[in-house]
């Protein structure tokens, strides 16, 4: 359909001895952009370095630094606090650096990821180090953590933005979006399991309370906590987290290397570039964008109640419902449970539209955040509970990044004169999100501070157990109900979508036009 309508535009405006070459140059120009199934695969796996990292640092980062660094919950929320604050300002500025990049022989993107990944690599990994002393320790892990998320954010905005130069179809992109949300999904499983399963076999032991010490000893014997019944002590711990660390870093090179060699980047297409604009213009241009703007505030929220939830669970396994040896496999299962249902998220959107499933994906995880904090401590209701959310989870994985496309073609077609902003959209979407997570992060581990938290402890003061039930439950469905209510304002549903793209697409074929013409005089000179 499209194609008709192209050939008839180019017919009606073609020169009288418009000869057949150009016909085929535009056909070549319109067939450029498709996506074979290994594009998109190696498109995807680059995605998988965010998440693998992500997910370790977001799951187990908290309980690293109270119970295997040995920090004060203070210093902890400190360095949450700061990592992500920071990885949040780095955002726009980077963003801001990649979309006044020049054109290389490798394209504008691809060059950022090449070159930031081994610096990434070897911070990350100095992130799990206890250092050999006291005094710095805390430096020592505000620096590293800020230094990877400096590096990690110049991977990863141009991989975002990438979504926009891979293809100029919208089909396209959406189809490459689920194949990267997919892989991305199954990189959160592999980091939890990575993770999860080396530090599950030399888990921490705890330091027990004196009422505990009593019990332990009734039988005329004394045991030593610093070591566990399986010989396990803390620094094998502390060698275990290394060792996963490391596992996460060789993966992450060879998805870097697939991407870069797999993908080929497309120049812009539509429009002529224009000229770079200084960076407080463009941050008033993309933020005063207001479908932009009411999408990232739609996220932001439920973002942050994910995150929340994410940052706390681990805690909130091993302390409240007391499954200290079962907490990673819980963790796997509302992973394995995503990566399952994001497929059936991708159905849905397309038959239902994004709008929709934003509702359904987000509502359909309150129950069970609710139930899990209500129901006695169970096992197998856990996992049971826990296989059912991620279903849920799996929805705020896919549909914010195949959200921001849309807002990219509406912005397009509002201002058809201004272009090269792809990376500063996805930053800011970004830097938006971390900077809440960052603030949650460190006023939740603060909280615990305040609570009474112990570092090591086998049992944790009651109000400890409380304020980790609101930080997992309560105040997620809390934050999730506040976007739900923005997204009803939301303006880009699927006839609006469809606008957008039968606009782009005019205009495609109309620059097409202009070039297969200024082709053919060229040849004529």
């Amino acid at each position: 359909m499209a194609k008709g309508e192209g050939a008839e535009q180019y017919s009606n405006a073609s020169l009288l001895n418009k000869s057949v070459s150009s016909d085929g140059f535009k056909l070549a120009r319109k067939h450029e952009h498709r996506l074979t199934v290994c594009n998109k695969l190696c498109y995807a796996i680059g995605g998988a370095p965010y998440q693998i990292t992500g997910c370790a640092l977001g799951f187990f980062l908290q309980l690293y630094l109270l119970d295997v660094a040995q920090l004060d919950p203070f210093f902890a929320s400190i360095i949450l606090f700061a990592g992500r604050a920071w990885d949040a300002v780095t955002d726009p500025t980077v963003g801001f650096l990649v979309s006044r990049s020049p054109w290389t022989r490798i394209g504008r993107m691809l060059p950022w990821i090449l070159f930031s990944t081994p610096l990434a690599v070897l911070s990350y990994f100095l992130i799990w180090y206890v250092p050999p002393f006291e005094h710095g320790k805390v430096i020592w892990y505000i620096f590293f953590y800020c230094l990877f998320q400096t590096l990690q954010t110049c991977f990863h905005v141009p991989y975002s933005a990438l979504t926009m130069f891979i293809s100029s179809e919208q089909k396209e992109r959406d189809s490459a979006t689920a194949y990267r949300m997919t892989v991305e999904v199954l990189g959160t499983v592999l980091g939890t399991a990575i993770q999860g399963q080396i530090v599950g076999m030399a888990n921490a032991p705890c330091l027990p309370g004196p009422g505990e010490i009593v019990a332990d000893t009734s039988n005329g014997s004394l045991v030593d906590h610093n070591v566990s019944d399986h010989g396990i002590s803390l620094q094998h711990t502390r060698n275990a987290y290394m060792i996963a660390s490391g596992v996460i870093c060789l993966i992450y090179i060879l998805c870097a290397i697939v991407l870069f060699f797999g993908v080929r980047e497309q120049k812009e297409s539509c429009q002529i570039r224009t000229e770079p604009m200084p960076f407080f213009q463009g941050i008033r241009l993309v933020v005063g964008h207001g479908p932009y703007a009411k999408l990232v505030m739609v996220f932001l929220f439920t973002s942050l109640g994910f995150m929340l939830l994410e940052g706390n669970f681990a805690l909130f396994c091993s302390s409240t419902l007391g499954f200290r040896k079962d907490f990673q496999n819980i963790l796997l299962v509302i992973m394995l449970s995503a990566t399952i249902a994001v497929p059936f998220w991708q159905w849905f959107l397309t038959r239902f539209g994004k709008k929709m499933s934003v509702y359904v994906g987000s509502m359909s995880v309150i129950p069970f955040l609710i139930l899990v904090v209500c129901v006695k401590s169970n096992l197998y209701v856990t996992y049971v509970v826990s296989f059912i959310a991620g279903v849920g989870v799996a929805s705020a994985f896919l549909l914010p990044w195949s959200m921001l496309p849309d807002v990219l073609d509406d912005f397009k077609v509002q201002n058809p004169d201004s272009t090269g902003h792809e990376a500063l959209f996805y930053s800011f979407y970004v830097f938006f999100t971390k900077f809440a997570s960052g603030v949650s992060l460190g006023v939740s581990t603060l909280s615990l501070d305040f609570a009474g938290y112990i570092s090591r402890g086998c049992s944790q003061p009651k109000e400890v157990d409380l304020t980790l039930r609101v930080l997992v439950s309560a105040a997620p469905v809390a934050l999730i109900l506040i976007g739900l209510g923005i997204l009803y304002s939301y303006p880009i549903d699927e006839e609006r979508r469809q606008y957008n793209h039968k606009m782009l697409q005019e205009m495609r074929d109309s620059e097409a036009d202009s070039e297969s013409e200024t082709t053919e005089i060229s040849n004529v000179i």
